[in-house]
């Protein structure tokens, strides 16, 4: 199953992974992380990420890394 995971340290929460992601599976969270920032997290919509790497590529920070399933 593809997916993503979000380094909350290292978000500072600029959203251009929410608005690049074309199946809309990040959003902003509530919580911040140490240094004040709210980051952003993965929708728990399992399955549906097709593992493009765009939110990745699009990340500033480097904070998101993509995994995709091996078939």
């Amino acid at each position: 199953m593809n997916r993503i995971v979000i380094d909350e340290e290292l978000c500072k929460g600029c959203g251009f992974c929410i608005t690049y992601c074309p199946k809309a599976l990040i959003h902003l969270g509530s919580k911040f992380n140490s240094l004040g920032f709210k980051y952003a997290e993965p929708g728990a919509e399992e399955g549906v990420c097709t593992a493009c790497k765009i939110c990745a590529l699009m990340c500033p920070d480097a904070a998101i890394t993509v995994y995709r399933e091996s078939r």
